[in-house]
């Protein structure tokens, strides 16, 4: 009987994990200006649009941890959740 090799598919490798905290520093970073920018907009815009800014940037912190937390799954692209020979149970 043949002992079968594992083959390993580089293409399905993670990224990083220096790459990865990059990113989602940098999309935590873009939605906190979003959210600044929101707040700058609450003190120039009128009445009915300032609530509108002003509930934007109460509720974009959520969101943003949300969106930054995103990824780094831990199961792989390529894995499979169910063995190919289950063992028996005896």
């Amino acid at each position: 009987m043949a002992k079968e090799k594992k083959i390993f598919d580089i293409t399905s490798a993670q990224n990083a994990l220096t790459r990865d905290q990059a990113g989602r520093q940098k999309r935590y970073f873009i939605s906190m200006m979003i959210r600044t920018a929101c707040f700058v907009l609450t003190v120039i815009l009128p009445s009915p649009y300032r609530w509108i800014a002003l509930a934007g940037a109460v509720t974009l912190p959520y969101f943003a941890v949300v969106i930054a937390n995103a990824g780094r799954e831990t199961v792989t692209r390529g894995s499979d959740i169910v063995e190919d020979k289950p063992l028996a149970l005896d």
